[in-house]
């Protein structure tokens, strides 16, 4: 299914040349995005007068792309930290943002936003970039369309190895029910505790959870998208009443935020591609597994032991188990 979404990252020029390499992102397009007048010339929005931002329109595969994977690469192509500048450029119109459409977008982009603040915030940085819907939109003039096409040697902000980087990035791949509607269907078939503890951040009574004392080998997948999440081999006793894992099985597979739900700052574990909310991480874990423990709810979770894991369609992650013995 195609999708869209807005993005501002300075001069629109580079930007949108960087995001049509991108496997999965159909077209693009350049315009002047949520300012303050309608149909606004590049002079209009250069003086900063208009309140425009130069922004990239784009269209993407979600069956091949994850909004969160073409927010990561964006995320690499910006300076979140700067405000209003970007390279050489400077102004109101360079600002950086992301512009959804889609009320079912904004969870990923608050989610990929809040996971880029904690790491800029981990080295004394703010990031500025606007996360918010979009208001409006005006397509560019024609020459500034596909600009670097037509001047290959034109003015460009962004890296040269980036480019490289987006022609090579390979798309995850896509797993067992892992689409808008497989997950609606899964939802009408959740128990009412996974339910509740999934979509709604619930918790499962300590030492009650089918996985909390148990160590057979396999994949713990997300239970309503069926992405995976967890190795068994990262799996260990924490003796504190749910499965402790001292790591995902990629950093992609899950998002943090900031949860201070109950009067205490904790960082809450959701799932990327369905949005689901999985449990805490702690800094408690053992020294020798890295010293983390992502304290996850059984009822988030399904196991597939190995010798299933082929015949599900996750035998890509046969070679993990492989190397254990």
């Amino acid at each position: 299914m195609t999708r869209q979404i807005y993005l501002a990252g300075g001069c629109f020029w580079g930007l949108e040349k960087y995001l049509s390499l991108i496997a999965g992102v159909t077209s693009t397009s350049v315009g002047y995005a949520n300012g303050r007048t309608a149909k606004p010339s590049y002079n209009d929005v250069k003086s900063g007068a208009t309140g425009h931002a130069e922004t990239v329109r784009v269209e993407y595969d979600d069956e091949k792309l994850r909004l969160e994977e073409l927010l990561a690469l964006f995320f690499e192509a910006i300076d979140p930290a700067s405000l209003n500048r970007q390279g050489e450029d400077e102004g109101i119109q360079y600002r950086t943002g992301v512009y959804y459409t889609d009320e079912a977008d904004k969870w990923i982009v608050e989610e990929s936003a809040a996971y880029l603040r904690k790491k800029f915030e981990a080295l004394g940085k703010t990031v500025f970039t606007e996360t918010t819907k979009l208001e409006n939109f005006y397509p560019a003039e024609e020459y500034h369309q596909k600009y670097l096409d037509k001047n290959p040697d034109g003015y460009c902000h962004i890296d040269g190895c980036l480019f490289k980087k987006a022609a090579d990035y390979k798309p995850a791949s896509r797993v067992p029910g892992d689409s808008n509607a497989e997950i609606n269907g899964t939802l009408r078939e959740l128990s009412p505790l996974q339910y509740e503890v999934t979509q709604k951040a619930a918790t499962e009574a300590p030492f009650s959870g089918e996985y909390d004392n148990f160590f057979e080998d396999g994949l713990y997948v997300d239970v309503v998208s069926g992405a995976p999440l967890f190795s068994s081999l990262d799996k260990y006793n924490s003796g504190c009443g749910w499965p402790a894992f001292s790591k995902p099985v990629s950093e992609e597979s899950i998002v943090e935020r900031l949860d201070d739900s109950i009067g205490r700052k904790r960082t809450e574990v959701k799932s990327s591609g369905a949005g689901c909310h999985l449990g805490h991480v702690f800094e408690d874990g053992p020294p020798e597994l890295g010293g983390l423990r992502y304290c996850i709810n059984s009822a988030a979770l399904r196991f597939i032991p190995t010798e299933r894991l082929s015949a599900e369609g996750y035998g890509e992650y046969l070679k993990l188990f492989q190397k254990k013995t």
